[in-house]
């Protein structure tokens, strides 16, 4: 009996519930529909004021006041042009032409008469057109044929390593003349324990070096015994540069005689 009576109580406040929620969306449909309502007669009166004007002057229609605001003002409107997929092709008149007249590549005496932002607009120029020639390059090996003039590639790319070298210039004279460092992060030269001379270059640590173990742990010095093995490897390389100049001169040698015999024989 006392189960019976418990659901009972338990379905009553259930329903009572469920018809709260019923009314509350109710109430909001209600005000969401005043909203709708509202905002269409707002547009409708809109639309009728905008029917009922007429301009006065227009720079396009001086002598015409009989069309709307939207065909006198739609010509004034213009999109940038823009092109797709062709910036990564070479221009129409070229395909299919064995050979492509090209400039010479930019020297460095050119170069150092531009100013910082023209080396910067020049670089990205000389970017695309190198996207442009591996374009090429590669869609004249899908059809196993020769690219057309692949010198120009070489051309770019000895202008972009030119600038490159150009800009590196500026920036180590104006850091040479700022902070007196020649290179970007600051250095010295040291050495190793085995007596080999390199960069090294500083870096910042929250403790001072004389605290820090991981600091101290390496060596930027050489023991007195290894003063004999630094004479023995500067021999090693020296005797190892003596003869690759020796093959160099004996290849050199035996070409020079194969062909001179080739041009006595024809």
């Amino acid at each position: 009996m006392l189960g019976l009576m418990y659901c009972s109580k338990m379905a009553a406040t259930s329903a009572g519930r469920v018809l709260s929620l019923c009314r509350q969306f109710q109430k909001s449909f209600s005000i969401s529909t005043a909203l709708l309502l509202q905002q269409t007669n707002v547009l409708t009166s809109c639309k009728a004021q905008l029917s009922t004007f007429r301009p006065k002057f227009c720079l396009l229609h001086i002598n015409n006041l009989e069309t709307s605001l939207a065909q006198q003002c739609r010509a004034l409107h213009t999109s940038q042009w823009r092109r797709g997929l062709e910036e990564f092709f070479d221009e129409t008149p070229n395909w299919g032409e064995p050979t492509v007249k090209s400039g010479a590549p930019w020297t460095a005496k050119q170069l150092r008469t531009k100013s910082s932002e023209d080396l910067h607009k020049l670089w990205y120029v000389l970017l695309k057109e190198k996207n442009m020639l591996l374009t090429v390059e590669q869609e004249a090996k899908r059809q196993r044929v020769q690219m057309p003039s692949p010198e120009r590639l070489k051309k770019i790319e000895r202008s972009m390593k030119r600038l490159d070298t150009i800009v590196q210039e500026r920036e180590n004279a104006l850091r040479l003349l700022q902070t007196g460092q020649e290179r970007a992060r600051p250095g010295t030269w040291r050495k190793d324990f085995f007596g080999r001379t390199f960069w090294y270059r500083f870096k910042e640590y929250p403790i001072p070096w004389y605290l820090n173990r991981r600091y101290k742990r390496k060596r930027f010095f050489t023991p007195k015994f290894v003063d004999s093995f630094i004479r023995l490897r500067i021999e090693s390389h020296l005797h190892s540069k003596i003869l690759k100049k020796k093959a160099d001169l004996e290849n050199k040698r035996k070409l020079q005689e194969k062909f001179s015999k080739h041009s006595a024989r024809t």
